[in-house]
């Protein structure tokens, strides 16, 4: 099962455990998917994005629980990333990890499955 990772905030992963589905951050909104990073994506995904950020989650995913949704697409560097083109069932969801800020601005990225 390969794995896929997602960043946000505690308040907009509460709220969609309360509805039940994750739709995306703003970012995502704004450019039609959902951006999911691999394990080996996540550190570099956090620093660039997230940088000085407090009260986040790091949201595991079934990768292949969510289908022909999920796309693999060049982005940063030509790399490929997961994007998702609709919204995230919870029940794809593995785990939810706290990504504890440190005092420099960086964040504890936990061991991550691939």
């Amino acid at each position: 099962m390969p794995t896929i990772y997602k960043i946000c905030s505690a308040s907009a992963w509460r709220e969609a455990e309360r509805r039940g589905a994750y739709t995306g951050s703003a970012d995502d909104l704004r450019d039609g998917f959902i951006h999911f990073s691999t394990a080996a994506q996540v550190a570099e995904t956090a620093r660039k994005h997230f940088f000085g950020q407090t009260g986040l989650f790091l949201i595991a995913i079934d990768a292949e629980a969510l289908g022909e949704a999920l796309r693999w697409e060049p982005s940063r560097g030509g790399a490929l990333f997961p994007h998702l083109y609709g919204e995230l069932d919870l029940g794809a969801v593995t785990a939810v990890h706290d990504l504890r800020a440190r005092s420099d601005g960086g964040h504890d990225v936990p061991e991550l499955a691939s």
